[in-house]
């Protein structure tokens, strides 16, 4: 099962959950992965507000968070020494900005209308938005200029994977497919990306690690919508040039962009290199899903969360967030992350 698979790795780096603050503070963009609870409030399907969502994170409660428990970025907060996860920039508005902040929101994506065939959500510029109305609450809170205090905070960017399973490779709601070959769509993406980016460094993030796509095209949910029975390898090339121009563009804001600590996750990977181990549990989902591929309201779980690899259709376990989240802290993997790993990232 995973976590024993994951054991001899989490082991090893223990010691990370000591207690010792290594930032002042950590804000997270992203998308249903890194979501706590931002889109609670909003009319849309990419929610996550209910049970068996939630059913293994403390309390039990389920927080608007796309698994049975705590996502990759709680981990990262949990390794940076933070007593509590950051809250969700619905809810966080208060003093407690100061230690960062989660803008992070199920169905968003690079592009503006990726999601939309879902409900509302917030976009990665919508995000770059609210972090801005965020500095500018900080500018009253910190006893020095605001940049400063920024440059030594960590942030954690990870989207993407809409763009591609919500836009892209949906046709029967969006043009793109037919407008851009793969290549000439990550090259808008990266485009895009690279302005966003490029934002977040304006407004004087430098240590910042952004999450790759993953083998999205081997997510159950994609699979099923496919009519496949294995992983679909059109969705996963398209996303292997997307992260191959994700590195380059890495290279070159660490190269021209004074002070700049830009690194890369490379979850597809990280997956290759970590294999689920035999009597993982891989083609199936660990609740009962309704016709969207999330978890089926006030349906029961699985019974041994550990076994599984994808909680709903689209999104993974909490387990394997963590095993995730520690390879990327601390990677025994140098393929893994380029140029280091988050915990270089904070110590440069």
């Amino acid at each position: 099962m995973w976590k024993i698979f994951a054991f001899s790795v989490l082991i090893v780096f223990s010691s990370l959950v000591n207690g010792e603050l290594k930032v002042p503070c950590y804000f997270i963009f992203g998308d249903s992965l890194s979501d706590v609870g931002n889109n609670n409030g909003f009319r849309t399907m990419a929610k996550a507000n209910y049970p068996p969502y939630g059913v293994d994170f403390p309390g039990g409660k389920a927080t608007g968070r796309f698994c049975n428990g705590r996502t990759i970025e709680d981990f990262i907060s949990q390794f940076l020494g933070f007593e509590k996860f950051i809250q969700p920039y619905r809810t966080q508005m208060d003093k407690k900005i100061s230690r960062g902040v989660n803008f992070a929101s199920g169905a968003a994506g690079i592009l503006t209308q990726t999601g939309s065939n879902l409900g509302d959500r917030v976009w990665m510029d919508r995000q770059l938005l609210d972090f801005r109305a965020t500095i500018l609450k900080l500018q009253f809170m910190v006893q020095r200029p605001v940049s400063n205090y920024l440059n030594k905070c960590l942030f954690t960017v990870n989207i993407g994977s809409n763009d591609y399973i919500n836009n892209y490779f949906m046709p029967q709601y969006y043009p793109t497919k037919k407008l851009f070959t793969p290549e000439q769509y990550a090259d808008l993406l990266i485009t895009q990306y690279g302005a966003q980016l490029q934002t977040l460094y304006n407004f004087g993030a430098r240590k910042v690690a952004i999450f790759g796509l993953g083998l999205i095209g081997c997510a159950p949910a994609v699979i099923a919508m496919n009519n496949a029975t294995q992983c679909v390898d059109e969705i996963n090339q398209a996303a292997k040039l997307f992260n191959t121009k994700l590195v380059s563009l890495v290279d070159d804001f660490n190269a021209k962009l004074r002070g700049a600590n830009y690194t890369v996750i490379n979850i597809s990977a990280l997956q290759a290199a970590s294999p689920p181990p035999p009597g993982s549990i891989t083609n199936s989902t660990c609740c009962k899903l309704r016709s969207d591929y999330q978890c089926e309201p006030f349906t029961p779980p699985c019974p041994d969360r550990n076994m599984y690899f994808s909680m709903d259709g689209f999104h993974p376990t909490e387990v394997v967030n963590e095993l995730v989240a520690t390879i990327s802290f601390k990677t025994p993997f140098p393929s893994i992350v380029h140029p280091v790993d988050i915990q270089q990232l904070i110590g440069s």
